[in-house]
Parts: structure tokens; C-alpha cells; sequence
């Protein structure tokens, strides 16, 4: 057995009163894949803020091969040979990719760049990478997601880095980025680096890695190998309980149809999109990233305008109409973007539940903000949102209790017709399963849904029916029987 490249030992973190780290313990080998996992909220992403250097520990202590490590900074990290490659890329769009690699770390004599040298680390650190599509002088804002993200790597390699965090590196990439990716990792393992990866997907952990490590609440309650551990084990020991339903099914039954689609087209996408939703019922919509998905669901709710065709709800076409209107019909939208678009992440949860339906509380130019905070406060409590008050900030909040004020607002506007795009991406396990549940129980109580996801399992998990987008053209609808993986993944990629 080979000695740990990367040791931690006992290391501990409070903020204020809140204990994020306790004595958590790893261990990491040279030429080893060690995945971290656990529920949002679990400690992950301090711990690796403590070895990055962005965080000192309060407790504890960090050996690399063998000597005291224990870094003043980002900078200090980098240079003893650990880099971060944040799910938020760290880039310089307006930059080249030769630029964006070297910057920080340029190699200067007498106060000028060695451009040569640049470019002779920037061009080995590529080679290695195997990306012919990424050119030194290409401005790195120009790159797809999948690109840029391994230009982040490459500013690793040139660091000479000996081990490398990723943290939910596939969150925002194609199915063919992700692979790419993924045989990327191999080469760097091959080469003898150290590899911490960071996933709510353990389908990707299963890929990927040799060993794992599982924090829940701010300790290390598992670890071992990949290989012959089942993952409804690591499921347990994620959530501290057995989840005997990843994906729980509320019985409902589709009814009268509610929202109808006919033709609808805007440039440039989609082409084509005709659909009939039917009210408690849990519509799926799946297809590669880029292919209209999104941009569908912007169109029937009127944030886009359309080319041609039509969105009837209840039998009733508007032309011309705007997001205002369709909430008055009973139209809730869930942006992908959380982060961007989807909440005010400096406000109140009270703020973000009730902002799309104010006028209920106002009279005489005045908010009755008692009845809000009340009424706020009853759906927290109808959702599980875990928060200290409705005043709450809910920037302060993990990604799935976030989700669930997003969709608290959609239920408190009083929508009849939920479009949910990407509703579970980037939170974890447990929230996940509280999310299918809600769904569920709103497709039971009558509510109808489009839901549009890039997991495939969720959508043969909790859906009636799945259609597909392919290019901008939405597929005819067809039961979840109707369809397997590989036939979503044929019709998707226009097989």
C-alpha cells in the first residue's frame, strides 16, 4: 500500500455557533480517484475550502508527502501543488485561453512576460488534455462550458499541480462533455495525480472513482472502496437512513387536458413543439442541452415571444401575451438558473415566496406584511423548508430547501400549471426525493406539470409521460413504458 499523497487529521471548523467541520479525517493516495460525497449542507465544500487554503481550521492538521501543510491563501495551496476547479468556472472571458492558464502564475524576468515560455507550458498543458478544438489565442469566452472548464485544468497542470478538487465539475455539461471529462481524469490518474471529486451523482462516482468518503453533518461517517459497495449503501450513509425510494410514487391520475400546444415555433428555437398537458398529470421532457428544452418552456410562458403557432390554456389562445398574464391563468415558471434568475438571493424567503402575487396583501397603496410573514410561514411548513424564520435571507439556505421556496412561490401564486425546468440540478439525494415527493403530491391534488430534466433516471422515475426535443422539434409524448434510455438517447441525438 503506498503512502497518502494528502492527509487530514481531526480537522475542525465552527462559524459562530454552527459546527460545519468535526473531526473529520481523509486520506488520499497519488494516482487515486477519491470521490466526496454527501447532502448538501454536509461540510464538503468546507473542508475543501481548508485545503484549498480560502479557510484555516480551527483543529487539526494536513500533511502532502509527508510535510506539515498548512496554507496562507489560495495562492500558498496552489503553489505546494493543490488546485480547485470550481463548479463556478474562475475564467476571464474577455481573455485568451493562453492568457486565462498563465494568469497568475506568469513567468516574468526583468519585469517582462516570457511569452515564449507561455506558450510552451500553455501548449504542453493541451497536448496533455487531448483537445485539439482549444487554441491558445481562442478567447476563452468563445469556448463551450465543457472547453472552458478544461481550461481550468490546464491552468492546474502548469501550476504543476499534485492534486486537483473538482467540485460538481458535470453540473452544467453535455452527456459528450462529460465523458470527455471523465477520460481526462483517467489520464491525470494515470499520471500519478491525486484526484478529490466532488458529485451529487453517484452514477458518476461509480465511473470515476476508486474510494469514497461520505460527510454527513459535519463529520466522516464512511469510506472505502467504490468497487463492490451498492448504492443504496451509500445512499444510507449519505442521508443516515435507509431510501427505499429514491424516486416515491403519490398515486395521481391525469384528467381534462388544461395547457394545449400547437406548432409553437420561435426563432431560433423551437422549431416545432405540439403538446397536450393534461391536469394531474407529470409531462417529462428530455434531449441534449442546446437542443430547445429550456427555451420551450420560456416560450409558453411568454418570457420569449413566439414566431407562430399557439398556447392555449383552458381552450383559450392569447396573442401577445405576457408573463403577468400567465400567472393570471394559472402559468408558474421554475427557472434553471436559480442562482441568476430563479431567486433574489439577497432577499427573505417571505420575499421570494410572495413577490409574483403581491396584490392579495396590499390596500390602499400598503402591504399587510403580517398576513405575508403568516402566510409564508405556512408553506414552509407545508414544504419542510428548513429555515430559522420567513425573514430569513435565502441566499443563507442549502440548494434544496432554495428549490423548494422556488416552488413554494409557483403554489403560492396559486398555479395551476408548473413548468419546471431542471428542478433537482445541483442538490442532493435527500432533497431530491423530497422534490419527486412534493411533485407527486401537487400531480394528486390536480396540478398538471412539464417538467424537463437532463437525469434520465428522475424522468422514468416520476413521470406519466416523456417527450423528447431534438434540435427544437419536441417529439410526440408517449407513456414512460413506451420508452427506454436508449430509445430517449436515439431519438434525442436524431438517431
Amino acid at each position: 500500500m503506498t503512502t497518502p499523497l494528502l492527509e487530514m487529521h481531526g480537522v475542525s471548523k465552527s462559524f459562530g455557533a454552527s459546527r460545519a467541520l468535526d473531526n473529520v479525517s481523509l486520506a488520499l493516495r497519488g494516482g487515486e480517484v477519491h470521490a466526496l460525497i454527501g447532502e448538501n449542507g454536509a461540510g464538503k465544500s468546507t473542508l475543501m475550502k481548508i485545503l484549498s487554503g480560502a479557510y484555516r481550521p480551527d483543529q487539526g492538521r494536513m500533511e502532502i508527502g509527508g510535510v506539515a501543510y498548512a496554507p496562507r491563501g489560495p495562492r500558498g495551496a496552489r503553489n505546494l501543488g493543490v488546485a480547485m476547479i470550481y463548479q463556478e468556472l474562475t475564467l476571464a472571458p474577455h481573455l485568451s485561453v493562453e492568457a486565462n492558464v498563465m494568469l497568475g502564475q506568469e513567468r516574468v524576468v526583468a519585469g517582462f512576460i516570457r511569452r515564449k515560455e507561455h506558450r510552451r507550458l500553455v501548449a504542453q498543458a493541451l497536448e496533455l488534455l487531448d483537445h485539439p478544438d482549444i487554441r491558445p489565442e481562442t478567447v476563452a469566452g468563445n469556448l463551450s462550458v465543457g472547453a472552458q472548464q478544461l481550461v481550468e485544468v490546464a491552468r492546474a497542470l502548469v501550476a504543476d499541480a499534485r492534486l486537483i478538487v473538482f467540485d460538481e465539475p458535470t453540473s452544467s455539461l453535455t452527456e459528450r462533455d462529460a465523458e470527455r471529462l471523465f477520460e481526462i481524469i483517467e489520464r491525470l490518474r494515470a499520471k500519478g495525480l491525486a484526484i478529490v471529486y466532488i458529485s451529487h451523482f453517484l452514477e458518476e462516482v461509480r465511473r470515476v472513482a476508486q474510494h469514497y468518503t461520505v460527510l454527513r453533518d459535519g463529520r466522516s461517517v464512511a469510506t472505502g472502496p467504490v468497487a463492490g459497495t451498492e448504492l443504496a449503501t451509500m445512499i444510507g450513509q449519505m442521508v443516515g437512513r435507509d431510501l427505499t425510494e429514491l424516486f416515491p410514487r403519490v398515486p395521481h391520475e391525469p384528467g381534462e387536458p388544461i395547457l394545449e400546444l400547437t406548432e409553437l415555433s420561435r426563432r431560433p428555437i423551437p422549431k416545432k413543439a405540439d403538446l397536450v398537458l393534461r391536469r394531474g398529470e407529470i409531462l417529462g421532457i428530455a434531449g441534449l442541452v442546446g437542443a430547445g428544452r429550456t427555451e420551450l418552456l420560456r416560450a409558453i410562458f411568454s418570457l420569449d415571444s413566439v414566431r407562430s403557432g399557439s398556447v392555449c390554456v383552458r381552450g383559450i389562445s392569447s396573442r401577445n401575451a405576457t408573463p403577468r398574464l400567465r400567472i393570471r391563468q394559472g402559468l408558474g415558471y421554475l427557472s434553471e438558473d436559480r442562482k441568476g434568475e430563479g431567486l433574489a438571493l439577497g432577499r427573505s424567503i417571505e420575499d421570494n415566496m410572495t413577490y409574483s402575487a403581491l396584490d392579495q396583501y396590499s390596500r390602499w397603496g400598503w402591504l399587510d406584511l403580517g398576513r405575508r410573514k403568516s402566510d409564508a410561514a405556512g408553506w414552509m411548513t407545508k414544504l419542510r423548508i428548513k429555515a430559522i424564520s420567513p425573514s430569513q435571507v435565502i441566499g443563507d439556505l442549502s440548494g434544496g430547501n432554495q428549490q423548494k421556496v422556488a416552488i413554494a412561490r409557483l403554489l403560492h401564486q396559486d398555479a395551476e400549471v408548473l413548468l419546471l425546468d431542471e428542478p433537482t440540478r445541483g442538490i442532493d439525494l435527500g432533497s431530491k426525493a423530497e422534490i419527486y415527493r412534493l411533485i407527486g403530491e401537487l400531480a394528486a391534488q390536480g396540478k398538471a406539470i412539464i417538467m424537463v430534466s437532463s437525469y434520465l433516471p428522475e424522468l422514468f422515475g416520476i413521470c406519466d409521460r416523456i417527450a423528447v426535443m431534438t434540435r427544437g422539434v419536441l417529439s410526440k409524448a408517449r407513456p414512460v413504458s413506451d420508452w427506454t434510455e436508449h430509445s430517449v438517447m436515439e431519438v434525442a441525438t436524431g438517431g
